[in-house]
Parts: structure tokens; sequence; C-alpha cells
């Protein structure tokens, strides 16, 4: 794995992290969901509103791109 490679990954880890804990906290007390649905209810959330980091190789090197359901395109990362 690259530099690049492993940033994405880590963002995209942290990213998760941040919407699963925020979203677990929200389900478990402004719902009625009880057991193994408020984990599961989490996790389903923080995948789909989480970025998504690529580390993709071009012709001027290797660069970071990001995709998210709010912004529009595809965004460059420094």
């Amino acid at each position: 794995m690259t530099k690049l490679q492993i940033r994405a990954f880590l963002y995209q880890l942290g990213c998760f992290a941040i919407l699963f804990i925020s979203a677990r906290y929200l389900v478990e007390h402004y719902t009625n969901l009880t057991g193994f649905c408020i984990p599961l209810t989490a996790f389903v959330i923080g995948t789909l509103l989480s970025p998504k980091f690529h580390a993709i190789k071009t012709k001027d090197g290797e660069k970071l791109f990001m995709k998210w359901i709010f912004m529009k395109g595809i965004k460059e990362i420094g």
C-alpha cells in the first residue's frame, strides 16, 4: 500500500467511526430499538453517509479523491 492509500483508508475509517458513534447514540436515545438493531442501524447509517476516499494514479502522479453524497461530483484532496 502506498502512502496515499493508507491516508485514504484512515480518512474513511475516521469518518465512518464518527458517523457510526453519532448514529448509535441518536438511535439508542431517540428510538425504541433494542438489542442488535441499534448497532445494525447505526452501521447502515454510517455506511451510507460517510464519504468515500480513493487514491488513484494519474498521469501527474498519485492523487487522493473524495466522493460524498452531499457534494456534487468528485473532489480532489490536497
